[in-house]
């Protein structure tokens, strides 16, 4: 009858409470990403924080059946343990390397804090999942204003036909935009010429890129940032 009483505790108001936090904080995090058109958005932070609260609950309270004093020992940590090494596999997928460049960093470091935030829901640790939940919008927002007043730079590419004064330009307009050129390399790949310009600056090399592609005769650009992606 013990155990009995013990596993209806264990589905009551107190661990649906649990579940509802996690999935509203998650739920709060999910829409930023959404909305800044990420790749892991709404449905996948939601998943990733309702999920780690619920395994959290199970491994506290769904042995109960198996306990026997002396014989049987439960570790709740355990479980804790394996979804901050299992959640790596979700964050990995969305990091992305190209060159020295990589994206994606942001959005998997977020998608393990949710995880966490859902884990300590989880745990009851309400108070700490709130304070984590206000912390991760004080740096995607807060920090991101911040970063955006620190030096920064990138790289462009340009492709453009030969011959026709498109590279004076490029370099007018990185510089009006604040932009100083680091090193320049160029391919030619007749008609046309692919130029790729190392940028330092407080500007975004996506503006940058933006205003570029507006230029009469630029048939490409790409831009990329130096700092680590979202």
């Amino acid at each position: 009858m013990t155990i009995v009483a013990t596993l209806q505790d264990a589905q009551g108001t107190k661990q649906l409470g649990e579940l509802g936090l996690a999935f509203v904080l998650s739920s709060a995090i999910g829409l930023e990403r959404e909305w800044r058109q990420k790749s892991a958005g709404l449905r996948t932070h939601t998943l990733v924080g309702v999920g780690a609260a619920l395994f959290l609950i199970v491994s506290k309270y769904g042995f109960t059946d198996v306990l026997a004093p002396g014989r049987a020992v439960l570790d709740p940590s355990r479980v804790a343990a394996q979804i901050v090494s299992g959640i790596g596999f979700i964050g990995g997928g969305l990091i992305f390397v190209r060159g020295d460049f990589v994206r994606g960093l942001t959005t998997a470091a977020i998608v393990w804090m949710t995880a966490a935030i859902g884990m300590a829901c989880g745990a009851g640790l309400a108070l700490l999942a709130l304070a984590a939940t206000a912390m991760h919008f004080v740096v995607v927002i807060g920090y991101t204003a911040l970063t955006r007043r620190l030096p920064s730079g990138g790289t462009l590419r340009i492709v453009y036909p030969d011959g026709r004064g498109i590279l004076r330009d490029v370099m007018a307009e990185a510089t009006r935009r604040g932009f100083a050129v680091v090193s320049v390399a160029t391919e030619h790949r007749p008609p046309n010429v692919a130029l790729t310009l190392e940028l330092q600056g407080r500007g975004s090399p996506r503006d940058l890129a933006l205003a570029l592609d507006a230029i009469d005769g630029v048939v490409e650009v790409a831009a990329a940032d130096r700092q680590l992606g979202d």
